[in-house]
This record gives structure tokens, sequence and C-alpha cells, in this order.
């Protein structure tokens, strides 16, 4: 699978992928993702704007924020650094910002 140029990525390409589910990689193995937020964050020297993605992987251990892989079907692989937030919907919320 292709990794995506995150610098080419925009709010639009993660809206249609709302509840969607992406994989992300850790040294343990692959934890499922699902898209539950996808939110405009002002303005910046990205066209289009800075945005907010909110992942929500199942109730468990808390990974450490970092850069992990993060992989969808429509989308590629994508190396984003995540931040974990709190509970989410019932799982272990993480955020991403792309500004």
């Amino acid at each position: 699978m292709a990794s995506a140029d995150l610098a080419a990525l925009a709010i639009g390409d993660f809206t249609p992928h709302l509840d969607a589910n992406f994989d992300m990689q850790t040294p343990a193995g692959a934890v499922p993702l699902r898209l539950a937020a996808v939110d405009p964050a002002g303005n910046s020297g990205r066209p289009g704007g800075a945005f907010s993605l909110i992942f929500v992987a199942p109730k468990g251990p808390w990974l450490p924020q970092g850069i992990y892989p993060v992989t969808h079907p429509a989308l590629g692989v994508m190396e984003i650094f995540l931040v974990p937030v709190g509970t989410a919907s019932g799982g272990n919320g993480y955020q991403a910002i792309f500004t």
C-alpha cells in the first residue's frame, strides 16, 4: 500500500471517512481505530487550513504519544503523530492535528 503525502492531505480527504475503520501499527501489532471526528482547527500555512482528527481505539492500555503508521484502504499508509486525549465513545481517544 502506498504512503500518503501528509502535506498534501486536507480535511476533505478525511471527511468522507468519518466513522470508517483504520489500523494503527504498534510494536505489539495492529490496533483498530475508528475515525470519530474531523474538525477544522483554524488558519495555518496548510492549504485549506489546519484540522484535527479524533480516532477511537478499543478500551485497553494506553499507547504513548508518538508517530504511528496508520493505514486506510483509500488513503494509504500515513505516518501520523497521535496524542492520547482520554476516553472517547467507550474507548481510548487519540488526536492528530494537521497544521
